[in-house]
């Protein structure tokens, strides 16, 4: 089943992952060092961010590194960035009525 990113960065614990993994690959055990949460979480965590595609697992050995792969995150970027434009347009006209509306108050004074 391959999940939806934003269920991926839903979740605080998976954010951690993702940005502890963003700065270099680990291997399961480093990661799960960093929670206070069992090794089987962890690897749940991990899982999911694996189906989301936000995380790639490479078999070294017998060690399992999980890399980064953040180029998923240009759909949530997308997706915010709509909300970003919206909200700068309605508060561009905030401003601009607001400006307006302060002048016509210092000329009576």
């Amino acid at each position: 089943m391959r999940r939806d990113v934003f269920q991926a960065i839903a979740d605080p614990t998976r954010r951690e992952i993702i940005h502890l993994l963003a700065r270099r690959p680990l291997n399961l055990n480093t990661v799960a060092e960093h929670f206070d949460i069992s090794r089987p979480a962890v690897s749940k965590h991990i899982r999911i961010l694996t189906e989301c595609g936000l995380v790639v697992i490479k078999q070294q050995g017998r060690e399992r590194h999980c890399m980064a792969d953040l180029g998923r995150l240009k759909d949530v970027a997308d997706w915010a960035e709509q909300y970003r434009v919206f909200w700068t347009k309605k508060l561009d006209a905030l401003d601009a009525f607001l400006s307006k509306e302060q002048k016509p108050a210092k000329h009576r004074k």
